[in-house]
């Protein structure tokens, strides 16, 4: 059960980011400093990143479980919470530490951090229903 309560919850974050960044493309596009043309010139083509992003939201989901189960965490809105709190407090502050010395635009921490936060958030709520 805790690896189908991963990847369950692994998948629903995964498929959050999909629509997060669908609906975010081209301000994110323009944060990032790429075109349309580079994107579907190959860029968006490589599976590269889908991939690593996927072991890494699975990388995720069961850190967060074993953090859970290791603190008795349990219930959806505990678990949820937990996650949210995960999301905003320990990975949404190294993205904008990353971010503002990297000099990257601040549209481009709000999306990739707001999906960081609501991310984790989801992964909580999916592993408290299991």
């Amino acid at each position: 059960m805790e690896y189908v309560s991963v990847l369950a919850a692994a998948v629903a974050a995964y498929a959050f980011g999909a629509i997060w960044y669908m609906s975010l493309g081209k301000p994110w596009m323009k944060a990032v400093g790429i075109t349309q043309e580079q994107v579907e010139g190959g860029a968006g083509k490589h599976p590269g990143p889908f991939i690593i992003s996927g072991i890494s939201v699975i990388i995720v989901a069961g850190m967060m479980r074993h953090v859970f189960s290791m603190a008795g965490i349990d219930g959806v809105q505990e678990t949820a919470l937990a996650g949210l709190g995960i999301g905003a407090f320990m990975v949404l502050p190294w993205i904008v530490t990353n971010y503002a010395y990297g000099m990257r635009p601040k549209t481009l921490t709000l999306i990739d951090g707001g999906y960081a936060t609501i991310g984790c958030t989801i992964i909580g709520l999916v592993l408290g229903l299991f």
